[in-house]
């Protein structure tokens, strides 16, 4: 990816430039990943057993209130959380794809800097989060099912993932690439969220591999008792960031220092 110096802004476009991607790219992306879990083992561990940590809380905090615990836990904790946990971890890739060595003090330079943009982003998830709750609701009120037909159950499961699956591919679509430009450039988020959904319908193809193979991963990271998040989770972040280096070139905004 070229860097350019930046343009003026009445002369940039208010969708950020992306590349028509490659089969091959969600593996580039991984490698990539991978490369920078190997060459920053320490901050690696650090930031994953952060996310261990808040990974546990929420599941205990959510066993001990029950089951609507979930959603208010996810809003109040992981959606307003990790934004700021993934910009550090992108300052990881940041540092060394510049040559520099990753501290961690840059990282809570970085999210103090991106707070007002992180914040935009985590009010944005919860509203979605809200909506498909409110969703899943509505599908059970209005196709109420009898437990002993299959035929119906098989119904409403269909429904309900259907609908679940509208609102988890927008989800994907504004956070796989908003969440490292707001890290790396001077970019407000609603044209961030903008420039990744243009980017995932550009690529759709390569990006549904993409989004499966977060999907895959993740799930191992749960079913290993949440330990293997440890590392799954930084390792994705750091691929997250080199899949928006290879994706969009977003010269034309200033970088943040």
């Amino acid at each position: 990816m070229s860097h350019e110096s930046p343009t003026e802004p009445a002369t940039r476009a208010f969708v950020v430039p992306c590349v028509v991607l490659d089969a091959a790219a969600p593996w580039r992306w991984l490698r990539a990943g991978w490369r920078d879990v190997r060459r920053a083992p320490g901050l690696t561990l650090l930031f994953g057993g952060v996310i261990v940590l808040v990974s546990a809380g929420m599941s205990w905090l959510a066993y001990l209130l029950g089951r609507f615990a979930l959603l208010a836990t996810l809003l109040s904790g992981f959606v307003f959380v990790a934004p700021l946990i993934c910009v550090g971890l992108y300052c990881v890739s940041r540092a060394l794809e510049r040559g520099r060595t990753p501290a961690l003090r840059d990282s809570f330079v970085l999210a103090r800097r991106v707070l007002g943009q992180a914040g935009v982003y985590a009010l944005g998830q919860g509203v979605i989060v809200l909506l498909w709750s409110r969703a899943g609701m509505m599908v059970s009120s209005f196709f109420p099912f009898d437990g002993s037909d299959p035929a119906a159950f098989l119904e409403f499961l269909a429904l309900g993932s259907a609908v679940g699956a509208v609102f988890a591919v927008l989800t994907f679509a504004v956070t796989a690439f908003s969440l490292p430009m707001i890290a790396d450039r001077d970019v407000d988020m609603v044209t961030a969220a903008v420039s990744s959904v243009h980017a995932v319908m550009r690529n759709k193809r390569v990006m549904v591999v993409w989004g499966l193979l977060l999907l895959v991963l993740t799930a191992v990271g749960f079913a290993t008792a949440l330990l293997g998040l440890g590392l799954l989770m930084p390792w994705l972040a750091y691929a997250s960031w080199h899949a928006y280096r290879e994706t969009l070139d977003a010269s034309a905004w200033p970088a943040l220092e």
